[in-house]
């Protein structure tokens, strides 16, 4: 059974920093692109970063942008989210997803391109 499992949430004041992690299992995705979203309370999905199967290249939401940094760990099939600069606003459960498609050259922010979740961690940020 594949599964995503996210940990590293918690409560943080803001200006604070915090790391998420992913850890896969039930198969491998370091031929994977994978990604982070976020949800906040009556609000949609959000995405926030994708990252290729190389992890040398990702993409960033403008709203977190120079905040938050993906990076990935193949050899662990284990995906990070290092955020900076939390603030209210970033307040929300938190979720990693991983494409089953392999060797997908690029990676967008659309909740459809996503078949893997994980369950969510949740981030609080207080001011």
């Amino acid at each position: 059974q594949v599964q995503l499992v996210e940990s590293g949430g918690g409560l943080v004041q803001a200006g604070g920093s915090l790391r998420l992690s992913c850890a896969a299992s039930g198969r491998t995705f370091s031929n994977n692109v994978m990604a982070w979203f976020r949800q906040a309370p009556g609000k949609e999905r959000e995405f926030l970063a994708c990252i290729r199967s190389s992890g040398l290249r990702a993409d960033y939401a403008d709203s977190v942008k120079g905040r938050v940094t993906a990076s990935r760990d193949n050899a662990k099939n284990t995906m990070y989210l290092q955020m900076n600069s939390l603030e209210p606003e970033d307040t929300a459960v938190y979720y990693c997803a991983a494409d089953s498609t392999r060797f997908r050259l690029s990676c967008n922010s659309a909740v459809s391109q996503y078949n893997y979740w994980g369950q969510g961690t949740q981030v609080t940020v207080s001011s």
